[in-house]
C-alpha cells in the first residue's frame, strides 16, 4: 500500500480508469456477439443494424484508448467480411 498522498490517488484513479475501461471493452463485445448471432441465425437485416452499432462501439473503445487503432480497424473488418458472406 502507498504512504504517500499522491500515489494513494493515483490507486484510486487507475481503479476508476480500469472499470471505465473495461466497461467500454465490455460494450464493444457484446455488440459485436450480439452481431455474430445475427450472422449464424441468417437475418441479414438485423446483422446489418447490429454492424452499424458494433462499428460504433468499436471506434468509440479506439477513440477512449481501450483498444489500439489497427485492432479496431481489424475487428471491424472481420465483422464486415462476415456480413459479406451472408450476402454470397
Amino acid at each position: 500500500m502507498p504512504n504517500i498522498k499522491s500515489a494513494i490517488k493515483r490507486v484510486s484513479v487507475i481503479e476508476k480508469k480500469t472499470l471505465q475501461n473495461n466497461m467500454i471493452k465490455s460494450e464493444y463485445k457484446t455488440a459485436v456477439r450480439k452481431f455474430e448471432a445475427a450472422v449464424t441465425e441468417g437475418n441479414k437485416e438485423k446483422a446489418e443494424e447490429l454492424l452499424k452499432l458494433a462499428t460504433k462501439k468499436i471506434d468509440t473503445a479506439c477513440s477512449k484508448g481501450v483498444i489500439k487503432a489497427n485492432t479496431a480497424s481489424r475487428k471491424k473488418s472481420n465483422i464486415a467480411k462476415k456480413l459479406n458472406t451472408l450476402g454470397a
